[in-house]
């Protein structure tokens, strides 16, 4: 590849990344469903042709933006987990890394959960699928070892507790959004760890 091509390679990369964000800025302003490509192509002081230029479809957009979301939101949780000392203190970093994530970028759980981005796409369908799956299977991988470092209760059932721990998450964000300024996302999420822990942790 001569060195004009490289130049306009990364120029249509970084043309891509600028949509991604500005996508992601818009869903949480106005909502998934109604961010349209005419919003982004405004927000970018574009036409809509030079969005499509970068991105075939609407749906490619989205698609994109969710491989940006699986990116960046596992690479903060495995840092997170790589400073623990054990496998609770591993899922309880990656809990308030998570929460700190959506507090940057509130729009990420509107796109994960968007009904209308499920029902209209199969395969953005299936990235979403795959990162909550990822995500529950490494909160229960975590919780396993816990059971063999007697850290968790031995009769815990770690799938469960998986699907709780990613359901705690969804209801500190739902509710966040609910009563805005009357519930802050993390002074809540401090609250309700504890007894997640409390659930998990094995008697002495």
């Amino acid at each position: 590849m001569n060195e004009e091509a490289v130049k306009r390679r990364l120029r249509s990369d970084e043309r891509q990344s600028e949509i991604i964000r500005v996508s992601i800025e818009l869903a949480a302003e106005k909502g998934v469903d109604r961010v349209t490509t005419q919003d982004m192509a405004d927000a970018m002081n574009l036409t809509q042709g030079a969005i499509f230029r970068h991105f075939a479809t609407k749906d490619d957009i989205w698609i994109a933006v969710i491989e940006w979301v699986r990116e960046r939101l596992m690479k903060v949780l495995d840092k997170a987990a790589a400073d623990a000392f054990n496998p609770l203190q591993a899922i309880e970093l990656m809990f308030f890394a998570h929460i700190a994530f959506i507090s940057k970028h509130p729009a990420i759980p509107r796109l994960l959960f968007s009904e209308l981005l499920h029902k209209k796409n199969s395969k953005l369908r299936q990235l979403i699928e795959g990162i909550i799956s990822g995500y529950e299977a490494k909160v229960a991988g975590l919780l396993e070892q816990g059971k063999v470092q007697s850290l968790v209760s031995a009769d815990l059932d770690s799938q469960s507790a998986a699907v709780l721990y990613i359901g705690m998450i969804q209801g500190l964000v739902m509710q966040s959004s609910i009563f805005g300024g009357k519930r802050a996302l993390q002074r809540e999420a401090e609250k309700l760890f504890p007894i997640f822990l409390h659930g998990v942790r094995a008697r002495s």
